[in-house]
């Protein structure tokens, strides 16, 4: 990056606002690695259920959280951007976005001792910058010195309009009043929360993602970045 410093691109907002999707292309457009830190905490619960850990059993869970060993890599497939995800070696890409381990994965995530065993492991990916980073408290808990933060948002309607289609077209049977039902009932939990709530941070730009294309949201953000670290993409 010709000496100049690695920006660090922090990305939150609620359940199925299409973080993951923008980060990658984000990441992709400035050169830098992709973090999905909602894929580790899905990654805990998945570990979890095998196991037979009840979703409640907190000592149990942040152990699991502090051993687990994450990696993530961003491949072409099918003509996508796909993150690969892997938990101690495995690749759980597909495991972890079961409905059952979302559900899951939302109560597994309002435990203190597992958000800080894995904030603990964020912030260490995202000490040296260069890192495009998504999740519920990035701008506001793990990088609150990043260059650039975002905070993505739509309507409960419309993600959840996006999550039942992701479904079907996944082969998986879905009910769109269910899938509403259940991103209601995240929202609830990660806005209420005890320990580090869902919210916007106050230097974070607002990005309402309900009428516009994915094309549009990444060219928004990417003159967000350009704006605020005078970088340009690599990538158009």
């Amino acid at each position: 990056m010709s000496g100049k410093k690695n920006i660090s691109v922090a990305i939150d907002g609620p359940a199925g606002a299409g973080k993951s999707t923008i980060a990658k292309l984000v990441a992709r457009a400035f050169g830098l690695e992709y973090a999905d830190t909602g894929a580790m905490y899905r990654g805990v619960a998945l570990v979890a259920r095998r196991a037979g850990v009840a979703a409640d059993d907190e000592a149990a869970l942040s152990r699991i959280a502090s051993e687990a060993v994450f990696s993530f890599e961003a491949v072409e497939r099918g003509g996508s951007l796909v993150n690969r995800v892997f938990i101690n070696g495995e690749e759980v890409t597909d495991a972890i976005r079961e409905p059952e381990i979302s559900s899951t994965a939302s109560t597994v995530s309002a435990l203190s001792g597992v958000r800080a065993a894995l904030v603990a492991k964020q912030k260490q990916m995202g000490a040296a910058g260069g890192v495009a980073m998504e999740g519920r408290d990035i701008g506001s808990v793990v990088l609150p010195d990043a260059e650039v933060k975002i905070f993505l948002t739509a309507s409960p309607e419309a993600r959840a309009r996006r999550r039942h289609l992701e479904l079907l077209a996944a082969g998986k049977s879905a009910d769109y009043d269910t899938v509403l039902k259940e991103i209601s009932e995240r929202d609830q939990r990660d806005a209420t929360r005890a320990d580090s709530p869902l919210k916007q941070a106050d230097d974070a730009a607002l990005v309402d993602t309900d009428n516009l294309s994915i094309e549009q949201v990444v060219s928004h953000i990417c003159d967000i970045v350009t704006e605020k670290t005078g970088r340009r993409p690599l990538t158009a």
